[in-house]
């Protein structure tokens, strides 16, 4: 029976196949980009190493095959991010301004981490990134990482928390939902910023 566990440095390699392997609206995005590296490099390698004890697992005892990485301060966060984690990801990736891929634009938003602040940031100060591979969900897993983050939030004080979901991961939008999550008042029409307080239910 898979278990939910604190991240383990030996988890890397894990983590970042799970990241590319969901990271087209919840689908395969091997080959899509310039590099297989470069959602992994934005999206989960910065907080496993910036804030390891907010990356929790779902390990299948053969493998890593779900993750939910968070940050309790965004602020925080996205100073450590520019003065630790982008030296190397800039020597990594080339800009090419303006934008003229898709590569390109996602190489953009790992080099612009302001991106991470949000008009709501001291209601929802926290945000997160969750992914599962196929062979887990609709199993719970994804709503007992939430359920833990949301407890681990709470015990440090932590009002809120947030997160993006892209309009056309339909499947991630419901689940949201389903799980007490609401468009934050600045992106209502959008609809691609959800946030939910710390003492919700869920």
């Amino acid at each position: 029976m898979p278990e939910i566990r604190m991240y383990r440095p030996s988890d890397r390699a894990d983590v970042a196949e799970i990241c590319l392997k969901t990271g087209d609206a919840g689908a395969d995005a091997t080959g899509r980009f310039i590099s297989d590296d470069l959602l992994a490099d934005i999206y989960v390698l910065p907080y496993v190493t910036l804030e390891p004890d907010l990356a929790f697992v779902v390990d299948t005892s053969t493998r890593v095959a779900g993750y939910l990485v968070a940050t309790a301060d965004t602020r925080g966060f996205i100073e450590r991010y520019r003065s630790e984690w982008l030296p190397g990801f800039a020597a990594k990736y080339r800009r090419n301004d303006p934008p003229r891929t898709a590569s390109d634009d996602v190489i953009e938003s790992g080099l612009r981490p302001d991106r991470m602040m949000v008009p709501e940031i001291d209601e929802y100060p926290a945000h997160l990134h969750i992914d599962l591979l196929p062979e887990l969900q609709g199993q719970g897993f994804g709503r007992q990482l939430i359920r833990g983050l949301l407890a681990e939030l709470r015990q440090r004080g932590v009002p809120g928390v947030h997160l993006g979901v892209g309009l056309n991961n339909t499947g991630a939008r419901a689940f949201y939902h389903r799980l007490g999550f609401r468009p934050l008042p600045s992106d209502a029409a959008a609809g691609g910023l959800l946030g939910i307080s710390t003492d919700a239910v869920v």
